[in-house]
């Protein structure tokens, strides 16, 4: 969906636009209309956060570098980085590298972000944290957040729409609101992720 593999069927829509299907000069232009964010962050180690951050404005845009650095402090506030821009990813926490994956991946604006099961690794607390960051970036922003997670707690705070992969069934099992799929009592695979049960479960 973000682009890196090419489907080996059907077509990615991104508002609209073809991106399976166009040339590199537009491929380029609508990939900026989304961020992506990397389970383990993926922070360039040799850049500071805030270095980090910028790479993406200086790399597509031509605003002047005071404009540039303006709009990445602003970034590290929204997601309470803002003291943290010239630490090194090395000395960041766990909870700290998400979160400014997360400034990066909005550095462009875009309205579409995608998040790497974005509680992994991190402690019941933090994870909630981030769920609460990125609920409230949702709402305020308008922002369309597309997370891959197999985290109940974090599909609970944040899903308003669900898909559900099977690897065996290669493809789609099951979609819907979080209620309507808690309540699916005719997939045995739905049924036992959602209640936590090992077996076939369902009906």
């Amino acid at each position: 969906m973000i682009g890196l593999l090419p489907p080996i069927s059907g077509h990615v829509l991104i508002q609209g636009e073809d991106l399976s299907l166009a040339a590199e000069n537009d491929r380029n232009r609508i990939l900026q209309k989304i961020g992506v964010a990397f389970q383990s962050g993926a922070l360039f180690g040799s850049m500071t956060v805030l270095e980090n951050i910028l790479l993406p404005l200086k790399e597509f845009t031509r605003l002047p570098d005071t404009v540039m650095e303006d709009i990445a402090w602003m970034k590290l506030k929204r997601v309470g980085l803002e003291k943290s821009g010239f630490l090194m990813p090395a000395e960041l926490s766990g909870g700290m590298k998400k979160r400014a994956a997360l400034a990066r991946a909005m550095a462009l604006a875009p309205s579409i972000i995608f998040l790497d099961e974005p509680p992994a690794g991190l402690d019941p607390v933090t994870a909630a944290g981030l769920d609460n960051l990125v609920k409230d970036l949702s709402s305020s922003l308008g922002i369309t957040f597309v997370i891959v997670t197999h985290e109940l707690a974090s599909i609970d705070a944040i899903a308003s729409r669900i898909i559900m992969l099977e690897k065996s069934a290669k493809g789609i099992i099951a979609e819907g609101t979080p209620e309507q799929l808690k309540s699916n009592m005719e997939n045995p695979y739905v049924y036992n992720f959602f209640s936590r049960k090992i077996g076939k479960g369902g009906k």
